[in-house]
C-alpha cells in the first residue's frame, strides 16, 4: 500500500534525516581484500583472534634486564630474531630493538639512552619490574571486538586488521547511485549565454556521493520537454537492475517542484512508489523528494538550484547511503552560532559556516542558487525554528 503523502505540513528537517537511515535496508555482504574495502563498512565485527601483543614485546630499544645492576651483556634480542639463549638470569641483560620478544626473566628494558656499556659490562638506573614492556594480551585479549559492524573501513582500521592478521574483510557493497539532470536551460560546458544556466549538479555529483561512501555510476540529461523524458530515463536506469546491474538510488536533480515542468511527483504517483519524505521544512531545499519504487531503487529528488541541491543531498542522500552501507546515523556535533542571523519561525535555516571549534560564523549567503559559502565552509549549520543569537545548532560537516 502506497504510504498517505501528508502534502500540507513539510516534514522536520531532523526528522527528515532519520526517516531516510530508517528506510534504507544494507547492502549485501561481501568479502574482500584488504586493499580493496577503503571506505566500506564493515559487515561484522572486527575481532581479534590472538591476544594484542601477541608477546612481551620490548616498548624501546636498550637492554632487557634481569635483576639490579650492574649486568652483564650477554646476547642480543632483535625485530624477528628471538634471543636463542633461553632465561635471562639475574645479573645479565640482553640487548634488545622496540619489538623484539622480550627474554624470560627479563624485570625491565634499560632504554639505550640511560645505560652506559663498557665491553659487555652494562650500568644504569634500577627500574620498576616491567617498565618499558608491552605485555602479551595488554591492547586487546584475544575475542575482543575492536570495531563494530558498521564502522567505515578507514586507513586505522585497515591498518588495526593488518596487525590483527586479517587479509579480507566482510564489508557492505558500496550503494550503487544513478543520477538524472533535468533541464531546458541547462548548458554543460562553457560559460552559458541569455537565458541560460550552467549545469553545476553534474560536476558536484560524482565526488559527493564517493564521499558519502557511494558509488556513481551514470549521469544522464534529460529535457524538460517531453513530460515524458523524466519517466522514461528513471525507468530506464531502474531497468539495469532488471538486467543484472545494482542500482540502489537513483537521483534526480530538478524538476522536484510543482510547476509545470516539473515531473517527478507525477511520475512517483503514477508508479504508486512508496513516499518516505514529500518536501522537508526547511531553507534552502524544500522541495526535496524521497521515495521508492515498488521492487526497485530509492528514488530522490534534488532541487534545480545548486545549493539547495546540496543542502538536499546532506539532508537526504548522506543519511540514506549511510543506511544502506550499514552504518549509523552520524550524530551531529553543536556549536555556537555567533553571527546574528533571522531564524525561521517554522522551519529549519541552512547556512553555511566556518567553524573554529568552539563557535561558528556564517560564511557567505544561503541563498538557493550561489555556492560561494558552502565552497569554502567547514559546515552547514543546521538553524532551528526560534533560534536566539548564541545558541548552539546542529553542525553537518562538509565533504571538501
Amino acid at each position: 500500500m502506497t504510504a498517505e503523502r501528508d502534502t500540507s505540513r513539510a516534514l522536520a528537517w531532523a526528522a527528515a534525516r532519520e526517516r531516510a537511515h530508517a528506510a534504507a535496508v544494507p547492502t549485501p555482504a561481501t568479502r574482500v581484500a584488504l586493499g580493496a574495502a577503503a571506505g566500506l563498512a564493515l559487515a561484522e565485527d572486527l575481532v581479534t583472534a590472538a591476544p594484542m601483543p601477541a608477546f612481551d614485546t620490548a616498548a624501546m630499544d636498550g637492554y632487557a634486564v634481569s635483576g639490579a645492576g650492574p649486568w652483564t651483556v650477554v646476547g642480543a634480542a632483535r625485530a624477528g630474531r628471538p634471543w636463542p639463549g633461553g632465561r635471562v638470569e639475574p645479573g645479565c641483560a640482553v640487548g634488545i630493538s622496540t619489538g623484539a620478544v622480550v627474554p624470560a626473566g627479563t624485570w625491565a628494558v634499560l632504554p639505550m639512552e640511560a645505560a652506559v656499556l663498557s665491553g659487555t659490562s652494562l650500568v644504569g638506573p634500577d627500574l620498576p619490574r616491567g617498565k618499558h614492556i608491552r605485555h602479551a594480551g595488554e591492547d586487546a585479549p584475544a575475542g575482543a571486538a575492536l570495531a563494530p559492524a558498521g564502522t567505515r573501513a578507514g586507513p586505522a582500521l585497515l591498518g588495526l586488521a593488518a596487525s590483527c592478521g586479517y587479509d579480507e574483510l566482510l564489508v557492505r557493497r558500496a550503494p550503487i547511485v544513478r543520477a538524472v539532470v533535468t533541464g531546458d536551460e541547462l548548458d554543460r560546458h562553457g560559460r552559458p549565454g541569455p537565458g541560460r544556466v550552467r549545469d553545476a549538479l553534474s560536476p558536484l555529483l560524482p565526488s559527493l556521493v564517493q564521499a558519502m561512501g557511494g558509488r556513481l555510476e551514470d549521469v544522464i540529461h534529460v529535457p524538460d520537454h517531453p513530460a515524458s523524458a523524466l519517466g522514461a530515463a528513471v525507468e530506464a536506469l531502474e531497468a539495469t537492475t532488471a538486467a543484472g546491474a545494482d542500482t540502489d538510488v537513483v537521483v534526480v536533480g530538478g524538476s522536484t517542484s510543482v510547476g509545470v515542468t516539473d515531473g517527478l511527483r507525477r511520475f512517483l504517483t503514477e508508479r504508486d512508489a512508496q513516499w518516505i519524505v514529500d518536501t522537508v521544512a526547511c531553507r534552502p531545499g524544500r522541495p526535496q523528494v524521497l521515495a521508492r519504487l515498488r521492487g526497485g531503487p530509492f528514488v530522490i529528488g534534488l532541487p534545480g538550484n545548486p545549493f539547495a541541491a546540496l543542502v538536499a543531498a546532506y539532508t537526504l542522500l548522506e543519511p540514506l547511503i549511510s543506511g544502506l552501507s550499514g552504518r549509523r546515523l552520524t550524530a551531529l556535533p553543536q556549536a555556537p552560532l555567533l553571527t546574528p542571523i533571522q531564524a525561521s519561525t517554522d522551519q529549519t535555516r541552512i547556512i553555511p559556516v566556518m567553524w573554529d571549534g568552539a563557535s561558528v560564523r556564517m560564511l557567505g549567503t544561503d541563498r538557493p542558487a550561489f555556492l560561494n559559502g558552502a565552497a569554502l565552509a567547514d559546515a552547514l549549520a543546521a538553524v532551528p525554528p526560534g533560534a536566539e543569537a548564541g545558541q548552539p545548532v546542529p553542525l553537518v560537516v562538509l565533504h571538501q
